[in-house]
């Protein structure tokens, strides 16, 4: 006699999926005329606007440019430090044009040089870079501002505006000479002033510092102009 067929089993029934959270409200405040161009108060992620008429009611600058302080007191009268300051502000806007046409170059040389000099130019460029810190910070020891944005250093220096062509390299290298030039005219001037001014860390900085770099930089960069033309092998 044939068994009874086993009736098929009861089936689990699937556990309840939890409901779906609330979809959350944007934290962002809509766009709308009432906020526009409210800035950062009504919608920060799409309503930035700019800080205009900044200088209207500026706060007082900490120092005026021009100006020294003797809250360093270093034995140095003020007129002194004055005279420093003036000096130095003009060496340093000299020595960072210098420093940049430096740069410049080192990008742009051509030529059978080009291996040698791109290396010789780089590595003037640091020392001058060195040369910008010291002046700078010298000027700041003195109470002084120091020079530093690109438009303030290209009104107040002496070395002429260098064209943005890419250019030979007997031009690039009589570009750097004159530089160098100026620039030691300058330092021997204000190494005598500051000598008999008693301002004996400027004259050292001028003396030790910028003098011997600036001339040992010109022997480097002079020693590639001779008057021998380049030869072709037949």
């Amino acid at each position: 006699m044939a068994s009874p067929a086993k009736a098929p089993a009861a089936k689990k029934a699937a556990p309840k999926k939890a409901a779906a959270p609330a979809a959350k409200k944007s934290a962002l405040v809509p766009v709308t005329s009432a906020n526009t161009g409210l800035g950062a108060g009504s919608n920060a992620a799409v309503d930035i606007q700019p800080r205009l008429n900044q200088q209207q009611n500026a706060p007082s600058p900490t120092q005026r440019y021009g100006t020294v302080s003797q809250r360093l007191p270093i034995g140095l009268s003020e007129d002194t430090r004055r005279s420093s300051v003036e000096m130095l502000n003009q060496l340093l806007a000299d020595t960072i044009t210098l420093r940049d046409m430096y740069k410049k170059h080192h990008w742009q040389v051509v030529g059978p040089t080009f291996y040698q000099l791109h290396l010789l130019f780089d590595k003037h460029y640091e020392e001058q870079s060195v040369l910008v810190d010291a002046i700078a910070e010298r000027i700041q020891i003195l109470g002084g501002v120091a020079v530093a944005m690109a438009h303030d250093v290209a009104e107040l220096s002496s070395i002429p505006r260098v064209p943005r062509d890419r250019e030979e390299a007997p031009i690039q290298v009589s570009r750097l000479l004159d530089g160098h030039q100026r620039i030691l005219k300058n330092c021997h001037d204000y190494a005598d002033k500051a000598d008999e001014a008693g301002d004996d860390g400027t004259n050292d900085l001028i003396v030790s510092q910028l003098v011997r770099t600036n001339e040992m930089q010109v022997w480097f960069v002079a020693e590639h102009v001779v008057d021998s033309p380049l030869t072709q092998a037949q």
